[in-house]
């Protein structure tokens, strides 16, 4: 498996775990488009390991903030 794939796969769970937590105030497609903005914001950072955690974080701000 690539680091890119265990990467994606993550990064899918983060999206099941907000559209889950986020369901009564946002669509599945809000949360994907935010989700992938999160993970854009984090493109070019060399080491990969935490950015589904990252991404999380920042898209769980991003939504708490957008009520």
């Amino acid at each position: 498996m690539t680091a890119n794939l265990h990467e994606d796969e993550a990064v899918g769970r983060v999206v099941d775990r907000l559209k889950d937590a986020y369901r009564d105030r946002y669509g599945p497609g809000a949360v994907e488009t935010t989700v992938a903005t999160a993970r854009d914001h984090f493109r070019d950072a060399p080491i990969r390991g935490f950015i589904p955690v990252l991404v999380e974080r920042r898209a769980r701000e991003t939504l708490d903030h957008h009520r």
